[in-house]
C-alpha cells in the first residue's frame, strides 16, 4: 500500500515570528525547527510536499526596492516572489536535507521555482487583501505610507497595520508535471512558495503580473493536482477560532465539510486576509477529492497531523 501523501503549507512564522527581528540567524533557527517536524513526518511513513508563505520576505524585498529606486530600477512583484522562492526554498532545502542525513535518510529534497497561473480579470486586482511586509502600530506612519507610497493598508487581525496587495485566485500550477515526477521518485518537493510566481496567459505564452497569490489557496491547487491525501496548513495560531479577536473567541477542534462551508460562505465567520483563505483552501481540497484537511500551530505539527491539536476538517 502506497504511503499517504501530505502537502504541508508553512506560514510565514516558519521563517520569522511576528515579534522577532528578521535576522538571517533567526530565520535559520526557525527553518530548522520546521525541518525537524517535516522529517519526523517522513520518519512516520508519510510522503511530503512542502509549500510556504513569503509575506515578510517579499515585503522586505519590495521595501528594499522602494528605498533604492533612485539608484537601482525597481523590479516587479512577480520577480520579488521568484527571489523569495529561491531564498526560502534554499533554506528549507538545506535544513530538511541536513535533518534527513542526521537521521540516516537519503538527502532527497529539492526546491523548484514554480509559476502559478491566474486570470488578468480576477476581481482581486480591484480589492487588495493579501498582507505582506512588516507590522506597523503607529497610525501616523501608516498614513504617511499611504500618502507617500500609494500603498493600500489594512489592520491585520493578528495586530497592527500591514500593506495589502492583490491576491488573485490560482487557476493552475504550471510546473505540476515536474512536481509529480519528483514525488514519484521519492523526493520531498518544496513548491509553489509564496503562492507561486503569479503569471497570466498572453499571446500564446506566460507573463508575470503584479500580485501575490495566497499560499494556502495555491497549496490546495498543488495538493489536489498531485492527488494528496491530506492538506495540513500550519500557522501561528492554535487552529480555527470563532470570534478570534473578541473575548468570546472559541477554538473549533472538529468540523465537517458542510459545517466549514456554512461558517465560511453563509456566516462569513473568517477574515478574508488571514483565516478565511485557509478555511477556503481546506473546503476546496475536500471538495476536490482530498480526505483530511487540518489547520494548526507550526510548533505542534505532529499533533495537528494526528488530530491531537488544531482544527481537523473531514467529509
Amino acid at each position: 500500500m502506497a504511503k499517504e501523501l501530505i502537502v504541508i503549507a508553512l506560514g510565514g512564522n516558519a521563517f520569522i515570528q511576528k515579534d522577532q527581528k528578521p535576522t538571517i540567524e533567526n530565520q535559520w533557527t526557525n527553518t530548522y525547527a520546521a525541518a525537524s517536524q517535516i522529517v519526523e513526518m517522513v520518519a512516520r511513513g508519510y510522503r511530503v510536499v512542502v509549500t510556504h508563505g513569503n509575506g515578510p520576505q517579499v515585503g522586505n524585498v519590495l521595501e528594499w526596492m522602494e528605498a533604492l529606486k533612485e539608484r537601482i530600477p525597481p523590479l516587479t512583484m512577480d520577480v520579488a516572489t521568484a527571489m523569495t522562492q529561491g531564498w526560502l526554498g534554499y533554506m528549507l532545502q538545506q535544513a530538511i536535507g541536513n535533518e534527513l542525513e542526521r537521521r540516516g535518510y537519503p538527502r532527497k529534497v529539492v526546491a523548484i521555482i514554480n509559476q502559478v497561473e491566474v486570470s488578468p480579470d480576477d476581481p482581486a486586482f480591484r480589492e487588495p487583501t493579501k498582507y505582506i511586509g512588516p507590522y506597523y502600530t503607529d497610525e501616523r506612519v501608516v498614513q504617511r505610507l499611504i500618502h507617500e507610497k500609494g500603498w493600500a493598508m489594512k489592520r491585520d487581525p493578528r495586530g497592527g497595520w500591514r500593506r495589502v496587495v492583490p491576491s488573485p485566485d490560482p487557476i493552475s500550477n504550471v510546473e505540476i508535471d515536474v512536481v509529480r515526477k519528483l514525488v514519484e521518485e521519492g523526493f520531498i518537493v518544496i513548491a509553489s512558495g509564496g503562492g507561486g510566481v503569479p503569471v497570466v496567459r498572453e499571446n500564446g505564452g506566460l507573463r508575470g503580473i503584479e500580485a501575490v497569490i495566497d499560499k494556502d489557496l495555491a497549496g490546495e491547487k498543488l495538493a489536489t493536482s498531485i492527488g494528496a491525501d491530506r492538506l495540513i496548513i500550519l500557522t501561528d495560531v492554535e487552529g480555527v477560532y470563532l470570534d478570534y479577536d473578541k473575548p468570546s473567541r472559541r477554538l473549533l477542534r472538529r468540523l465537517t465539510l458542510s459545517e466549514a462551508e456554512d461558517l465560511y460562505f453563509n456566516k462569513k465567520a473568517f477574515p478574508p486576509g488571514s483565516m478565511g483563505p485557509k478555511v477556503l483552501a481546506c473546503i476546496r481540497f475536500l471538495r476536490n477529492g482530498g480526505r483530511i484537511a487540518a489547520i494548526g500551530h507550526l510548533y505542534r505539527a505532529i499533533d495537528v497531523l494526528e488530530g491531537k491539536s488544531g482544527t481537523t476538517i473531514t467529509i
